[in-house]
């Protein structure tokens, strides 16, 4: 017989058992066995896939055994205990051979293992294992002491069908039929009696090998050993159909029947299973596999009672099938068999049938719903939900820019991959690995949630245009289902394991595990599987009328509650929940709206749009003809199903109520807990986190639906004749109370599907010290899953140190939990969130919500924190008594104070500038709010210290005052402690606001002010660190406007200090000198910071304290004071160590000429009378080496000794005149830097002479000239200027330099050839040497025609240097020219000033020049004898002094000496005679003028 079914739950995959970390160990054989491994004929059925659990010793400990067919010569051994933390330690064990599905483990002791295991060559591996695997870690081979092997083909040459085993015992069937059993506790395989046959003669058995016998049965399809009544009975299937049992303890056959197919005759036989049973019972039940002929296509599970007496003989018999169970959907993988019921997992789903039926009626069979059918919902891999409907719906309700439709496309996709049962981290490498993405296990491990999206999102991204929303979607679309497709394979299903007493089942997968809980009544409802609602509508807490219409209506309303759901599909829920916790492109509230118009008008153009752009005109106009027609219909059904309701109900306002007691039953289910309990990480944390997912999931897609639905009667109101007190009843009751319902369950989901923050570098509690719960080890094990995709936010909330969930109810039992204890601890954890221990509605979600947000706060999880609370705070402005929740009891100030903490936090966890501004502004603004309700202090100091949160250390009561100055400081100090120097000015300022009021005489509060400060001291510091905040943002004006705000006069002394230091780290010292501050006394103070600063800084600091001073003092128009500071800081600088870098030197000659210059600038605007300055001022202890004066120092030292500042003046001063001559020195020193000559300064007092050698060596003339002109006066100014000069001729005869100058030895210059060595020229060439002759005589000429006038002997002094090196030198046009230019006057002769005519022919004489000096004295005397008549006059008086006789003698006399000496005769003799005659012609000339000058006279 068949039965009917019904969906009565669903699986719940345990989070987590994807991840298991194996030691692995090796097996290895003997040679012998190896040998025996090519036998051909000796086959056991080969492991494509097996998993099996066993139950041992303790009953929290399942150890699970599991072969995979991509490492068939692997077993790994997972034990999962739902008593110990999770995740689990398991051991791979890798053998020699291939591995068949026989595997058997058996306890032998207390944490002692026995593992029995079959390879498909016949090998039987023995091992006894230790419970600690960790022990494992060190062997990388099994330890041989503790392993046993034998080939069955040493037994006989038959290949196995089947096997089955028991502590101590093997039992094979083989292909003959035969059944041999092996007494492994009891004999060596070697010993007689190891291996004995089941036969069916009585006598004693004999070994395997002696024994012959012809072949009875058919092959052995099936065996299960069994203990029952102290026996242990062996039950064989075979093939034909018979049935028997055999008693291990006698080797004696105790029944044997054939069993025939009623309805197919001949269906071969596939499987047997064997129930358990009770002590007391009388009754096996067998389940028996079979498959009818391939005609018929089918298979099916018949269910046999074995009725046993055990008396002397035990007498068994079977009776006929009591169910018959047909495969129709699906094939069978597993069955397990209780005493009162069976588990048939088929690919389809889990179907459970009760054995036994009251009052003889044949009850419905349940169905429990695979994970596979999830997972293909959630990536809308199904056919009733396609994923296309999800780019339509978005299309049509999002109005933003492309780029944000692809993000929020992305944000659906990727926060469902990540979805807990969705999410598998094989599953997700392998689709990866279609990608060419390849990861090792240790980097895949450490990618965090949002590593993975960001690899995930990259590779979607990759495939299609980043930018083209139809390309991202069929990319993540392809992505999607390839990941289905690899889930499915990776996650086939393996077996059941099974708990008959408690009724618990657990499915073994391929590679992860899982348990089944039972539907919620409201999923039974509907999904409209309950006809339990038909006949007891009040056990779903459901109260109707005895005459059934209301159920009626309800029943209506849900079809059309269903109908809207199946219009809009899955995709609206993860819209709308995507808008609500992700991606927010478009606010919820218009969501409803923009989905009720799809409704209402279907998709908008952009869809039509887009579908042409993707399929074509024709199919998009086709599939919009389509869609229209389906929307017609929608719409009419919609219309007369409302009408058929409205006139059901005769009322509109009986709908109403009909919906809201609906909406009384998917409010979260309130349970008082009364106690406390701890709760560890352990499997049943996993499976309990899962299962409130997926109910929380159906509760808020179901209430979304309702909400959906009013809104839709709203809509079309006029059309099924609503009137307007039930359209403002929708709107004013129902719609606020679906809302508030929506958030609950919208909570509870964000909670069990949101992964965990990854705990930040310094997040809040490590800054304060208090992140780490304790030193418990468990704790700090599931503190590392923070961040990892299958540690979610409820994870945290079940794990909190004393966890609220108390009640037995609410907290699974520490073993395999059945499906009701499943669904009934996810009520008692949803009570929790929502309704706290307690279950007061008084405090609603609000209190409780601060509660929840602590225990995240105290985890990292800031991001959770703020959703929470913002959520919770929107929702309360939206109620009506949001007032009176604002002004009592303090929780809204504590919902404020925690969100301020959460978002201050965030603001520190790495976020760019503009986002962590705005979560400090918004941080400061729930501050001050926090601070402003009632009750807030005593609200906030209920926070203890475990919360993770700096503690606000108040005592006792506060009047308003002192408990907001209290809290603003408090506030004041953690943005500090998180260097937000903004908010802890904002909380400073206002906490000034209340110190007078606080600290006031009305303050009779105790602990308002426990240190007892006085207001002054309390506002000194307050303003201090205003000062100090404003200094941090760089507000340097508000900086110093909080210092002369400080009245108490210490603390602003410190502040002023820090003022200066500060701006001289920021360079930004102008402020002080650019006449904007008020300096209102303090000038004095922040000269002497500036000077102190300066004093004890080094001296090439930047920016100089100098030069600051001198600024500062200049801006003030103390023009003394600044030429003292600056030139102090040109005094440093001399008397420093010089630098060694060239540079260097530069610099600070550089800078010691700009302060000597500002110096003497500052000076010029003194009057002369007080132009001048001392070197001491400010008791500077500079001692100035280069004016050693010793009245200065006496009167220094009476100065100190009697405070008299009289004297001050008589000491050393330094006025214009030492300045500007410093100034010449340190020019000259700067330039002989540049050319790399080292000179020292030493003092003013002398001139300089080795200076102005240096100078002229390197052709600084200009600076030598004024040194001279600067330090030399009178006849020394001339010596050193006629020195100069004859070095300077000297170096226009290069050749002749190497002759001596005994006047100038220390300016002679070296040869040509030495002077090529020096610069470094590779050759001596002419040119080279005529370019430079060149510019020196173009310097000479220069310079002396612009010194001449300090000294008239130059140009002689220039001409003889000049002749002296070299007698035959031509001398220069120029130089000529101003001798002759001395005396322009011809009539005048030749006499005149030095540098005349009468000195340049006398010098020709001197040296030899005879032809040029009788030249230029014929030039004279003609031009004398040639004058004009006006000019006679001037010649008739005496002349004497107009020639120079003497000198023409002398010429005369060497012509003859010449002549005399045969030296230039011809040329002597010449000149003579020119000279004769123009002498006599100028004589005769002169007679003329003295007769008439006496004739005039005596006239």
């Amino acid at each position: 017989m068949s039965s009917k079914w019904r969906w009565a739950g669903t699986e719940v995959p345990i989070i987590g058992s994807d991840s298991f970390k194996f030691i692995e160990i090796s097996v290895s054989s003997s040679s012998s066995n190896v040998q025996s491994q090519s036998h051909s004929n000796f086959i056991a059925p080969r492991a494509d896939g097996y998993a099996s659990c066993a139950l041992v010793g303790d009953p929290s400990l399942h150890l699970i055994l599991r072969i995979r067919e991509s490492l068939p010569n692997s077993l790994d051994l997972l034990p999962f205990s739902f008593s110990k933390p999770f995740p689990i330690l398991g051991l791979r064990i890798n053998f020699p051979c291939k591995l068949s599905s026989f595997a058997f483990l058996f306890e032998l002791a207390p944490n002692v293992y026995s593992l029995c295991v079959l390879s498909v060559s016949g090998i039987v591996f023995i091992l006894k294992l230790s419970a600690n695997f960790s022990d494992y870690e060190t062997y990388p081979i099994f330890p041989q002491e503790d392993l046993l092997q034998f080939n069955l083909v040493n037994y006989g040459d038959i290949p196995i069908t089947s096997a089955a085993a028991t502590s101590g015992c093997l039992v094979v069937g083989r292909n003959d039929g035969s059944v041999a059993f092996f007494q492994l506790a009891t004999h060596h395989p070697t010993a007689p009696g190891f291996v004995q046959e089941l036969r069916d003669d009585s006598g004693i058995g004999r070994l395997w090998g002696l024994m012959s016998r012809g072949r009875m049965v058919g092959a052995v399809q099936d065996l299960v050993i069994t203990e029952v009544q102290g026996k242990i009975l062996v039950y064989v299937l075979h093939s034909g159909g018979i049935f028997r049992v055999w008693d291990l303890s006698s080797r004696s056959r105790i029944f044997s029947h054939t069993i025939t197919n009623p309805s197919v005759e001949g269906a071969p036989f596939v499987r047997l299973w064997v129930g358990e049973t009770n002590s007391n019972s009388s009754v096996i039940p067998l389940a028996i596999w079979y498959r009818y002929t391939s005609e018929v296509g089918m298979e099916a599970i018949d269910v046999y009672s074995l009725q046993c007496s055990w008396g002397k003989e035990p007498i068994l018999s079977l009776e006929p099938s009591m169910l018959n169970v047909p495969m129709e959907e699906g094939s069978c993988i597993d069955v397990k068999l209780a005493s009162d019921r069976i588990w048939i997992l088929k690919d389809s789903g889990l179907v459970v049938h009760n054995l036994f039926h009251k009052d003889g009626l044949v009850e419905e069979a349940h169905c429990y719903a695979l994970q596979e059918e999830f997972v293909a919902d959630m990536l809308f891999q199904s056919s009733e939900h396609p994923s296309d409907d999800l780019l339509s719906i978005t299309h049509s309700i999002v109005t933003s820019p492309k780029d944000y439709v692809v993000l929020f496309l992305s944000s659906i996709f990727i926060r469902r991959l990540l979805h807990p049962g969705v999410h598998h981290n094989m599953v997700l490498r392998a689709t990866l690995l279609d990608y060419n993405r390849h990861w090792t296990d240790s980097e895949f491990q450490s990618l965090t949630v949002d590593g993975l999206k960001k690899e995930i999102i990259s590779l979607v991204e990759h495939e299609g245009i980043a930018e083209n929303p139809l390309s991202i979607f069929y990319g993540w679309k392809n992505f999607c289902s390839r990941y289905f497709h690899h889930w499915c394979k990776i996650n086939e299903p393996y077996g059941l394991f099974v708990h008959p007493s408690t009724g618990a089942v657990g499915l073994l997968r391929k590679n992860s595990v899982s348990v089944f809980r039972d539907l919620e009544k409201i999923e039974l409802l509907i999904d409209g599987s309950s006809d339990e609602f038909d006949d007891q509508p009040t056990s779903f807490g459901l109260e109707f009328s005895d005459d059934g219409s209301e159920r009626e209506i309800l029943f209506e309303v849900l079809r059309c509650i269903t109908s809207i759901s199946q219009q809009l599909g899955k995709t609206a829920s993860a819209i709308f929940y995507e808008s609500l916790v992700g991606t927010s492109i478009i606010s919820a509230e218009e969501i409803v709206p923009r989905l009720l118009k799809i409704l209402e008008t279907g998709y908008g153009s952009s869809v039509t749009a887009l579908n042409i752009s993707d399929l074509g005109a024709d199919v998009a106009r086709e599939k919009e003809l389509v869609d229209h027609k389906n929307l017609r219909k929608f719409s009419v059904d919609m219309l007369l199903s409302l009408h058929a309701v409205g006139k059901k109900a005769a009322s509109w306002d009986r709908v109403l109520n009909v919906i809201e007691s609906y909406l009384q039953f998917l409010v979260p289910c309130k349970i008082i807990q009364n106690f406390d309990s701890e709760i560890v990480l352990n499997i049943n944390t996993f499976i309990l986190v899962q299962a409130t997912s997926q109910i929380a999931k159906v509760m808020f897609e179901s209430t979304l639906d309702v909400l959906l639905f009013v809104s839709y009667l709203v809509n079309i109101s006029g059309q099924i004749s609503m009137l307007h007190d039930d359209i403002a009843r929708i709107q004013l009751e129902l719609i606020p109370m679906i809302q508030e319902i929506v958030t609950e369950w919208l909570i509870i989901l964000f909670f069990g599907t949101t992964p965990s923050e990854s705990p930040a570098i310094e997040d809040f509690s490590s800054q304060l010290s208090s992140l780490q719960i304790d030193s418990n080890i468990g704790k700090r094990s599931w503190n590392e899953k923070l961040g990892k995709c299958d540690f979610t936010l409820a994870f945290i909330l079940l794990l909190n140190n004393q966890s609220s969930l108390g009640d037995p109810s609410c907290i699974l039992p520490r073993c395999l939990p059945n499906p009701q204890e499943v669904t009934g601890s996810v009520r008692g954890f949803t009570s929790w969130i929502i309704w706290g221990k307690t279950g007061e509605e008084s405090s609603s979600f609000l209190r409780h919500s601060t509660q929840l947000a602590l225990i995240l706060l105290k985890h990292g999880q800031y991001d959770a924190v703020q959703y929470l609370l913002t959520l919770v705070e929107s929702n309360s402005q939206k109620e009506k008594i949001f007032r009176s929740i604002q002004d009592t009891g303090g929780d809204w100030s504590l919902l404020q104070h925690l969100l301020g903490c959460c978002l201050l936090a965030q603001a520190q966890c790495g976020l760019p500038g503009i986002l962590k501004e705005k979560k400090v502004t918004e941080a400061v603004r729930c501050f001050f709010r926090a601070s402003s309700g009632q009750g807030a202090c005593e609200a906030l100091q209920s926070l203890s210290y475990k919360t993770g949160l700096p503690h606000l250390g108040l005592n006792g009561c506060l009047s308003s005052a002192a408990w907001k100055l209290h809290y603003y400081q408090w506030a004041m100090q953690i943005f500090e402690q998180y260097n937000s120097s903004e908010g802890s000015c904002q909380f400073a300022l206002a906490a000034l606001e209340q110190v007078d009021e606080a600290v006031g005489p009305e303050d009779d509060c105790y602990g308002g002010n426990p240190q007892n400060e006085s207001a002054t001291t309390i506002k000194g510091r307050l303003w201090a660190n205003v000062f100090k905040f404003t200094l941090d943002l760089n507000l340097l004006h508000d900086a110093y406007c909080a210092i002369i705000s400080n009245p108490d006069e210490e603390s602003k002394y410190i502040c002023l200090r820090r003022f200066v230091i500060v701006l001289y780290e920021r360079k930004a010292t102008k402020f002080l000198c650019d006449g904007q501050l008020p300096f209102i006394g303090l000038a004095e103070k922040i000269e002497r910071e500036l000077a102190w600063k300066a004093e004890r800084s080094d001296v090439l600091a930047r920016p100089n304290p100098y030069k600051l001073l001198y600024a500062f003092e200049m801006q003030r128009h103390n023009w003394r004071r600044a030429a003292t500071y600056i030139y102090l800081y040109s005094a440093r600088l001399r008397n420093g160590p010089l630098p060694k870098d060239h540079q260097q030197i530069l610099l600070v000659l550089q800078e010691r000429l700009n302060g000597l210059s500002a110096a003497i600038n500052a000076l010029h605007l003194v009057h002369p009378t007080y132009a001048w300055i001392d070197p001491l001022l400010g008791q500077t202890s500079f001692q100035n080496e280069n004016y050693p004066s010793k009245k200065a120092k006496k009167m220094v030292k009476e100065q100190l000794a009697g405070n008299d500042i009289q004297p001050q003046r008589l000491h050393s001063y330094i006025d214009i005149q030492k300045l500007e001559k410093e100034f010449v020195l340190t020019s000259a020193e700067y330039l002989l830097s540049v050319e790399n000559v080292k000179w020292t300064f030493n003092g003013i007092d002398k001139a300089p002479l080795d200076l102005v050698d240096l100078l002229v060596q390197k052709n600084l003339y200009d600076m030598a000239f004024t040194v001279l002109l600067n330090f030399c006066k009178g006849s020394r100014l001339k010596s050193e200027l006629e020195r100069v000069f004859s070095a300077m001729s000297l170096n226009c005869c290069p050749s002749k330099a190497g002759s001596s100058y005994s006047g100038t030895p220390g300016l002679l210059l070296t040869s040509s050839k030495d002077e090529v060595v020096v610069h470094g020229s590779p050759d001596n060439i002419p040119t080279t040497k005529q370019h430079k002759a060149n510019g020196q005589w173009e310097t000479l000429e220069l310079y002396l025609e612009k010194y001449k006038d300090f000294h008239a002997g130059l140009p002689v002094v220039v001409a003889e240097t000049l002749l002296r090196m070299d007698s035959e030198i031509e001398l220069p046009l120029w130089l000529v020219h101003m001798f002759k230019d001395g005396q322009r006057d011809r009539t005048k002769g030749m006499t005149g000033q030095e540098s005349s005519p009468a000195s340049l022919f006398r010098l020709y004489v001197d040296y030899g020049r005879y032809t040029e000096a009788t030249n230029l004295l014929l030039e004279y005397i003609e031009s004398f004898a040639s004058m004009r008549p006006a000019d006679i006059i001037n010649r008739k008086r005496p002349f004497a002094v107009w020639f120079p006789y003497t000198t023409i003698e002398r010429l005369w006399c060497q012509l003859e000496d010449m002549t005399r000496l045969g030296h230039m005769v011809d040329q002597c003799e010449k000149l003579r005679r020119i000279l004769h005659g123009a002498l006599l012609k100028h004589l005769k000339l002169q007679k003329v003028d003295s007769d008439d000058a006496i004739f005039s006279a005596s006239g």
